[in-house]
């Protein structure tokens, strides 16, 4: 009884130690602009219209909270009929930055949570940088959920790059 007891234990320490041994994933994509800081970060700034910029996002709505203010929940419908669930967690326009999480959705992900900021790079141009860090979703490995996440980032900076050159 003893051998099954320590077997038990010994297996449910190691199920418990490789739940929590998971490393987060990091993403940063960026893409510069030839535009003035101010001009992008008026496209990028709405956190209740991802789809002016986004070609991926056919609706965007702020479903509770205010607008651009921490604590406010989105709900973004993709070009596909999938929902992505978002809460706003900071926005400072001083730094044309604003931070985010999802809580629920499509996307082969646990944990995400993200940075959008916009930078002036003194020549009359800009750099929008977009960071995460996250987990995979089961069934998806490391390299699926990187790989995901790389191309929504793509799509976004793509399309801002479209309409700022």
């Amino acid at each position: 009884m003893r051998k099954v007891s320590s077997l038990v234990l010994a297996t449910l320490l190691a199920v418990a130690g490789s739940a929590f041994a998971a490393e987060p994933l990091f993403v940063v994509k960026s893409v510069e602009l030839n535009q003035s800081a101010d001009v992008v970060w008026k496209k990028v700034s709405d956190f209740g219209n991802l789809g002016a910029w986004h070609p991926a996002v056919a609706k965007t709505e702020i479903v509770s909270g205010k607008n651009n203010s921490a604590g406010a929940k989105r709900v973004l419908t993709l070009q596909d009929g999938g929902k992505i669930n978002e809460t706003l967690t900071a926005y400072n326009p001083k730094s044309k930055s604003y931070s985010y999480k999802i809580t629920e959705g499509v996307l082969p992900v646990n944990e995400y949570a993200s940075t959008v900021s916009v930078h002036s790079n003194g020549e009359g141009k800009s750099v929008v940088v977009w960071e995460s860090h996250f987990l995979p979703k089961a069934p998806a490995d490391e390299k699926a959920a990187s790989d995901t996440i790389k191309g929504v980032y793509d799509g976004g900076l793509n399309q801002l790059k479209t309409l700022f050159q």
